[in-house]
């Protein structure tokens, strides 16, 4: 096949075209909403159902970190949604099996093999389900959309996943796990209804006819362009990751903040700081490019960390921290997905593919920077925590503010 590895990708060498989807730009961000939901059992409820089961923390955690490996391994699978089938084929199935996962999970709690195996297979399912309704919405829209459908992707995500974390252990309680396994498992796969409704072009005749090793030859051409590598460089670097959005939960008692309000801040509180930091994106994205505003929301938001450092230790200075990173974290993602979108090319073959590879990357330093910031912590407590954190960020988001600008113009545009 003859792609050349810049046309498979770069938006200005493809021919631009107007927003084709029957629905709005803010109901299409619901394609996301699954990955809120599976983060939102497996992350955040089920180590709570754990802990009440006397399960030791140690395993916990483990399971945990499990549970979020399907988030960077979901890459591999990306070229297989490009292949074959419509993208819409492999999402509505994906989310489908999804919800399947979730139920089993839930229903798996006595038995932790069983448990982690489901809450493998539900996330990853879903991961790669996120990632076909990625390559798939990139071709319903206009560029100058990209902005706005990465930031419902966020709102949606953060939104249905924290009033899912919020209702998660209170229904099983008040009812059981089988009713709960039930109502989260059908909730997750709901989104299918709207995706129904979606048009989607078929799998590219042209794929579908290629052996397999022709086809990953035709993957590969990905890695070679300059768009895609740049975009690379930014996500895997812990420019906007704000990964202390992960361990701030473990924290309010080193800021003497009751359990009940640090429950009611993480929970609602970072839903509407979450949503806040979303829906500014599309706004500064008018005057400034989403390369450089990702670089931006880093250097500001280590800033913000590092005062963070000197506040006194009261409830209060717990509040601010855990809203300012949850207003950058979600800042951040919506920007990346913006990102994303705006480097995939509006018919490419291999979207699904490129926005697996792109969004996969976007999760590594959510893991790296929590082992980081771990070790601030130990050797200095939450100054030495938030002081790491803004130090490694900042530090990371100003050297590659100084490298794009040096050589800016050998940076496509995208």
């Amino acid at each position: 096949m003859d792609f050349t590895s810049e046309g498979l990708i770069t938006p200005e060498l493809a021919p631009e075209t107007t927003h084709v989807s029957p629905v709005p730009v803010w109901v299409m961000g619901a394609g996301f909403a699954p990955v809120g939901i599976g983060a939102a059992v497996t992350l955040m409820a089920m180590p709570q159902l754990l802990a009440a089961r006397h399960v030791p923390e140690p395993t916990i955690a483990s399971l945990t970190a499990f549970a979020l490996f399907p988030g960077f391994v979901a890459f591999l699978l990306g070229p297989l949604l490009d292949w074959r089938l419509p993208r819409k084929s492999y999402a509505i199935s994906c989310y489908i099996l999804g919800g399947i996962g979730l139920f089993m999970a839930l229903l798996s709690t006595a038995n932790l093999t069983a448990l982690a195996f489901w809450e493998f297979f539900a996330m990853l399912a879903i991961s790669v389900g996120s990632n076909a309704v990625g390559g798939w919405f990139s071709s319903l829209l206009s560029k100058k959309d990209a902005g706005t459908l990465g930031a419902w992707f966020t709102v949606w995500n953060i939104g249905v996943g924290g009033a899912t974390a919020m209702a998660v252990v209170p229904l099983v309680r008040a009812t059981s796990l089988d009713v709960g396994a039930v109502v989260f498992g059908v909730w997750a796969a709901a989104v299918v209804l709207l995706l129904f409704f979606l048009p989607c072009k078929p799998a590219d005749g042209r794929l579908a006819r290629e052996s397999v090793t022709r086809f990953a030859a035709d993957v590969a051409k990905i890695l070679k362009s300059r768009l895609v590598l740049w975009t690379l460089l930014i996500f895997l670097s812990p420019v906007a990751s704000f990964a202390l959005v992960n361990v701030l939960g473990g924290l309010g008692h080193d800021f003497s903040a009751p359990e009940q309000f640090v429950s009611l801040l993480l929970g609602l509180g970072g839903i509407i700081a979450g949503v806040f930091g979303s829906l500014l994106m599309p706004v500064l994205e008018r005057w400034i490019h989403p390369r450089m505003l990702y670089l931006a929301l880093g250097m500001v938001g280590a800033v913000g960390t590092a005062l963070i450092a000197g506040l006194p230790h009261n409830a209060g200075s717990y509040g601010v921290a855990v809203l300012w990173e949850n207003i950058f974290q979600a800042a951040g993602f919506s920007v990346a997905y913006a990102v994303i979108l705006r480097t995939i090319s509006q018919d490419s073959p291999l979207a699904a593919t490129q926005f697996s590879l792109l969004s996969s990357a976007i999760c590594l330093p959510l893991t790296y920077m929590q082992v980081v910031d771990a070790q601030g912590y130990a050797h200095g407590g939450p100054e030495g925590l938030f002081l790491t954190d803004a130090a490694i960020t900042g530090l990371a988001a100003l050297g590659l503010f100084v490298v794009f600008k040096k050589f800016r113009r050998f940076i496509p545009a995208g």
